[in-house]
């Protein structure tokens, strides 16, 4: 056991990981992995509200046109792209290419202690990722019943690049520039271009769910 407790990098066996996870930072380190979702959530509610609002002004202008509305399904969308887009970034940039990590700037992780750090608050965005995809199914499935919506695979398919550029630009923002609380690569020529051009690529992003989300579907 004695063994175990200083080599082998697990939570409930190793102290010092431990002591490095459960300390004075832990509780700012946890409303920090929780602020770019809580800025989702209300640029979300406001996106919808907006959208509400447009529509029954298009109704209220054309009060013959028998146009179903399509925020509802959007929206549950768009919060699935959220979900699936924090699970993209963790599984593709976190654990696969391990290009960066949750907070691989502030803690390096240089050593086995760091990286079990970070790999726990890898494993917290996780989890904040599968809470925003069950409520993006939750969403989904309570729209199976109405029939005053517009369904289609424009809607659904939009919604999630959005909430997927929507997820990008808000985490980047808040965590690549403002918290730096790391890099897109920790380890690159140009680290400022990889950050920028992680923006860049989540406007592309917004700009393909858009387009998709407003094309009318020819009946």
């Amino acid at each position: 056991m004695t063994w175990l407790s200083i080599h082998f990098a697990c939570i409930t066996c190793n102290k010092h990981i431990r002591e490095a996870i459960w300390n004075s930072a832990f509780f700012p380190n946890l409303l920090t992995m929780l602020s770019a979702f809580i800025v989702l959530a209300v640029v979300v509610v406001l996106l919808s509200a907006l959208s509400a609002k447009r529509y029954k002004t298009r109704l209220a202008a054309y009060p013959e046109s028998e146009e179903l509305t399509p925020v509802p399904l959007t929206t549950a969308a768009m919060v699935l792209g959220i979900g699936l887009g924090g699970f993209v970034d963790g599984i593709v940039l976190h654990q696969i290419l391990q290009w960066h990590e949750m907070l691989s700037k502030k803690i390096p992780p240089t050593d086995y202690v760091n990286k079990s750090v970070n790999m726990f608050w890898d494993g917290v965005f996780h989890a904040f990722c599968l809470i925003v995809l069950l409520v993006g199914v939750v969403l989904l499935w309570k729209l199976l019943w109405r029939k005053d919506i517009a369904r289609s695979g424009n809607l659904l398919v939009g919604g999630m690049l959005l909430g997927w550029g929507l997820f990008n630009i808000i985490e980047g923002i808040i965590n690549h520039h403002l918290l730096k609380l790391h890099n897109v690569r920790e380890v690159a020529l140009n680290i400022p271009a990889w950050n920028w051009g992680f923006l860049v690529f989540s406007v592309l992003l917004i700009i393909a769910g858009y387009s998709l989300v407003n094309t009318k579907k020819v009946t």
